[in-house]
């Protein structure tokens, strides 16, 4: 019988600059009554990991470019935030009120670059930008843990995103450490012997979004969710296996 059992590690601090996440997890761990096994696997809300390595910004502190105050005039945001956006992405693709859809740095399509104002401060001047290189802080938090427990698991980001065609936000990968993110199926037979020819499954994305289920997206506290039976390919993995190449998007 096939299983997967995802926990919310209980009574995670607020994060801040400079807080070691691997012993946050450690100590969730610990009240969690769980110890780490090999195939685990840790989802981090990518919140917590950008807090931790201090990716805030002030906008009172922001010089704004032409080219920011011309795009916030059309979409009604504050030119300071524009400017963060833009030196957060690689290229705009939509702009309309109230959102700026963007190519991220890291390569992915997303909403504002991922800059959030919600859960980050009190003082509204504070936003938070997603991780500088969220494989590489997979791959930090999966050495870290892997260094302590001598377990053989895998790390998963976690950024909500929205979807061109549905309603409501999910949960994708958006830096992976120790798993292949993308099943290839293709080669392979159906039930009845039938050859797959374009069978893909992006296991990163649905364990990312089995995740956010007992994340939250509001005030749940719960930013690091262990995984267990994940039937997923161990590997060298990245965030760029998912990401679908510019000549196949057939939607810029």
């Amino acid at each position: 019988m096939n299983t997967l059992t995802l926990t919310a590690l209980p009574d995670v601090p607020l994060v801040q600059p400079g807080d070691d996440l691997a012993a946050l997890t450690l100590a969730g761990l610990q009240r969690a009554s769980i110890s780490l096994q090999n195939d685990d696997v840790l989802i981090y809300a990518s919140k917590i990991v950008s807090k931790a390595e201090g990716r805030f910004r002030r906008l009172s502190q922001v010089r704004t470019t032409p080219a920011a105050r011309a795009i916030a005039q059309s979409c009604q945001k504050d030119p300071r935030l524009v400017e963060l956006i833009l030196q957060e992405s690689n290229q705009v693709l939509r702009v309309r009120p109230g959102l700026i859809v963007v190519e991220h740095r890291g390569g992915f399509v997303c909403a504002n670059a991922g800059i959030d104002h919600s859960n980050v401060a009190a003082d509204e001047d504070w936003v938070l930008l997603l991780p500088n290189d969220s494989d590489a802080s997979a791959r930090t938090l999966r050495s870290q843990l892997q260094a302590a427990t001598g377990a053989d698991i895998a790390v998963i980001i976690n950024d909500s995103h929205g979807r061109a065609w549905r309603l409501g936000t999910v949960g994708v990968a958006i830096g992976v450490a120790g798993l292949l993110p993308l099943a290839d199926k293709r080669g392979g037979d159906d039930l009845f012997q039938h050859p797959l020819q374009v069978t893909m499954l992006g296991i990163g994305d649905e364990v990312a979004a089995a995740a956010s289920l007992l994340m939250g997206g509001a005030a749940e506290s719960s930013p690091i969710i262990h995984a267990r039976g994940i039937p997923s390919a161990r590997g060298d993995g990245h965030l760029v296996d998912l990401l679908r190449p510019h000549h196949l998007d057939m939607f810029r």
